[in-house]
């Protein structure tokens, strides 16, 4: 009698209690932020409410933020192989080298990188490793031939990256051109915002005057690096090691902003970051996608 009473007993304070509640698992909104002055020199000092972030135009919460973040670094490294880069190939693997030494021997010892190359294909010549003379052996016998998959390889990479922790970033260096791509330019840029992907393309330029340029491939990775919060430069071989450098510089002086979204909704989010200073600019990646339909 006493059992089937306790029963009862707990079965009325089941009853009584409140429903259960259930809440949607918000994605977590991460910018990768380069501040700098008017003189275009970075700036790495500033506090959390200093920082406005608009997400489709409506201020969001800030939940997360660092300064000088250390979050790991997972670097695509994209290299042209094509026939067009046969002449200077040593002096661009010799600086891709160097860059991938400094990467190594500063910051996170999490920070990996991974190698792709292409040319008429993409080859992924190396996953993500901290082995920087792994990656030089891999470029060292290469030997560049036939047409410029750009498209293809930055929508490989970037898939590639998707499912990587942490801060994700594409380092490309090519002269501009895209001719064998079954990629289209609107897929390449869409996955490598979905990856949430930062990227740096290096057009190696041999001369400083527009004869011979694919000016048109130029823009397309100047607009790839806006949206995304990254930057591009425009590099002749004598400039590649002081261009690696600045990227090095950009990397370790970003900011990481978090947010949860207030109307978190499929499709893809316009996002801006505002300060409060006139002579400062921001610069992130223009928006994300909330949701990935595939």
């Amino acid at each position: 009698m006493k059992l089937i009473l306790t029963l009862v007993a707990a079965a009325m304070a089941f009853a009584q209690r409140e429903p259960a509640r259930f809440t949607a698992d918000v994605r977590l909104v991460r910018l990768l932020v380069n501040v700098k002055n008017s003189k275009g020199e970075l700036v790495g000092s500033l506090e959390k409410d200093q920082f406005a972030v608009f997400d489709d135009n409506v201020r969001q919460e800030i939940k997360v933020f660092e300064r000088y973040t250390t979050t790991p670094l997972s670097v695509a490294i994209l290299v042209d192989t094509s026939g067009s880069t046969r002449i200077d190939w040593q002096t661009e693997v010799r600086s891709i080298t160097k860059f991938l030494k400094a990467l190594f021997s500063q910051g996170n010892p999490l920070d990996e990188a991974s190698l792709f190359t292409f040319n008429y294909d993409v080859t992924q010549q190396s996953g993500f490793t901290r082995n920087a003379k792994l990656l030089e052996d891999r470029l060292k016998y290469v030997r560049p031939e036939g047409g410029t998959s750009l498209y293809d390889a930055i929508y490989h990479a970037a898939r590639n990256l998707q499912g990587r922790q942490g801060r994700r970033v594409m380092v490309l260096v090519s002269d501009g051109g895209n001719t064998t791509s079954s990629k289209q330019y609107a897929e390449a840029r869409e996955a490598a915002q979905r990856a949430d992907a930062v990227m740096y393309p290096i057009i190696v330029v041999p001369i400083r005057n527009d004869a011979g340029r694919n000016l048109g491939g130029e823009h397309a990775l100047q607009q790839l690096a806006a949206d995304t919060g990254g930057r591009w430069f425009s590099a002749t071989l004598e400039e590649l090691d002081q261009t690696f450098a600045e990227i090095l510089s950009d990397l370790r002086a970003q900011y990481m902003i978090a947010y949860y979204p207030t109307d978190a909704r499929p499709g893809f989010d316009q996002v801006r970051v505002e300060l409060n200073r006139p002579d400062l600019r921001a610069a992130t990646r223009t928006g994300y996608y909330g949701e990935d339909p595939r």
